[in-house]
């Protein structure tokens, strides 16, 4: 597992756990792919309910409130396929 994978999970984790009803994937190209469920984030590459693909610059922008993810979406910057739903509850947990 990449080091920018390890470092995503530990951020991830406590902001998840409890949180989330379901499945997320968040896929950060070159990296690799995490699973956000109610117990936190770990490395995987499980089916999901809804997959958010990025690359590394524009998830970290998420995270730091740099980047709205509505705007990254809209813009081309983060793909979403599965649960629109799903995927707006996963942003909440991200930027909060």
């Amino acid at each position: 597992m990449s080091a920018v994978l390890d470092e995503f999970i530990s951020f991830l984790g406590p902001r998840v756990e409890g949180q989330l009803q379901g499945t997320a994937k968040l896929v950060i190209r070159d990296e690799g792919a995490l699973m956000l469920d109610q117990t936190g984030a770990r490395a995987g590459d499980d089916a999901a309910d809804v997959t958010l693909s990025a690359s590394e610059q524009v998830f970290r922008a998420i995270l730091s409130a740099d980047q709205n993810p509505a705007t990254a979406y809209m813009t081309g910057k983060l793909k979403v396929d599965g649960s629109l739903q799903r995927a707006l509850k996963v942003s909440a947990i991200l930027t909060a």
